[in-house]
């Protein structure tokens, strides 16, 4: 392996690293957003928590996420194998999971949020179940 690769695939890790924080803390904080009276100081904090979570770690790291991931797969010559197609299939699950978090977001912004607390906290489990998919099959390549 060439410094390059280890240089991108470092970075890849750091990035799913820290886009993975946000998508176990963003349900989190939906979790505590549901609990608190609309317009109170309360909410309103959490807005801007949500938002800085969203726009300055998830978005950037998201995008680093999938430059690097292409970038490891193209110098690896990974498309060939039945895993990684798999494994693309588990990262656009969680790319959707991300999508439906910012539209949540932006109804806890327009204080239209109608799910109780309880959905997002059960919500806040399916990063864990696809984290441990992807890992899985990235480091036991089972086909």
């Amino acid at each position: 392996m060439d410094q390059a690769y280890l240089w991108i695939k470092a970075l890849h890790i750091i990035a799913v690293i820290a886009f993975m924080a946000g998508m176990f803390y963003l349900p989190r904080l939906f979790v505590y957003h549901a609990a608190a009276a609309i317009g109170s100081d309360q909410s309103e904090t959490f807005k801007v928590m949500e938002r800085k979570l969203d726009v300055i770690i998830m978005r950037p790291a998201l995008v680093l996420v999938y430059a690097t991931g292409l970038a490891l797969a193209i110098k690896a010559d990974f498309f060939k194998a039945a895993w990684l197609n798999w494994k693309f299939l588990l990262v656009l699950l969680m790319t959707v999971l991300y999508v439906y978090l910012v539209a949540a977001r932006w109804r806890f912004a327009a204080d239209r949020n109608t799910r109780p607390a309880r959905f997002y906290r059960m919500l806040n489990e399916v990063p864990t179940l696809l984290l441990v998919g992807i890992v899985l099959l990235v480091v036991l390549k089972p086909f």
